[in-house]
């Protein structure tokens, strides 16, 4: 495998980079940032983003939030982080308040507001499949994972059966199946972990 790419150049670099990827992530910013940071620029690896992802998603906030604070703080600190997070947010949050605006002074602005939940809903279907395809794609690296790829396709099965057939909260998923992961994994990395006993021979 090559080597990742060292990553970005600069505070300035990591702030343009993040601020690309939001102008590209109409309806979800997490399938372009997969492709963006991982298979173009090669910042990360597969298991890298996986990892950190996951993280994100179990943290107090947005996912995609969370992810950027954490890539910007893991090239430049506090400082990248700031930067990473005013990418993903600054430009877009300004286009926004404009588009807002002109929408408020068209002459039928309820026309106008309709064309543009249309156009919104469209633009999620698609987001729909890439976001599919990403979690396809980001599969992979369950492969290496300590409790095989069965299990954690067994655990992820278990979290959409509880949160889209049950229904139940994401909190309540997260406190029951993530310890049931965390406590499983770790129990598996000791067990890999251990010595071998070794075992003498005494004289013939």
């Amino acid at each position: 495998m090559a080597d990742r790419a060292p990553g970005p150049r600069s505070v300035w670099h990591l702030f343009m980079a993040f601020t690309g990827l939001a102008m590209q992530g109409f309806g979800g910013v997490l399938a372009v940032a997969q492709k963006e940071l991982c298979d173009r620029r090669g910042w990360l690896t597969q298991a890298e983003f996986l990892e950190l992802l996951s993280t994100a998603q179990v943290m107090p906030g947005p996912n995609v939030c969370n992810l950027s604070l954490m890539i910007g703080d893991r090239f430049f600190g506090w400082r990248g982080a700031c930067a990473a997070l005013g990418g993903m947010i600054a430009l877009p949050m300004v286009l926004l308040l404009t588009l807002a605006w002109l929408v408020g002074l068209a002459p039928q602005a309820s026309a106008t507001h309709g064309m543009v939940l249309g156009a919104l809903k469209g633009i999620a279907a698609v987001a729909g499949g890439q976001i599919i395809g990403t979690v396809l794609k980001l599969s992979k690296p369950l492969n290496a994972h300590p409790l095989g790829l069965p299990a954690a396709m067994g655990l992820a099965a278990a979290a959409f059966v509880a949160m889209v057939v049950l229904k139940w909260p994401l909190l309540w998923v997260l406190l029951g199946l993530g310890l049931v992961a965390c406590l499983w994994t770790g129990q598996r990395l000791r067990a890999q972990q251990a010595p071998m006993p070794t075992t003498s021979k005494g004289p013939p």
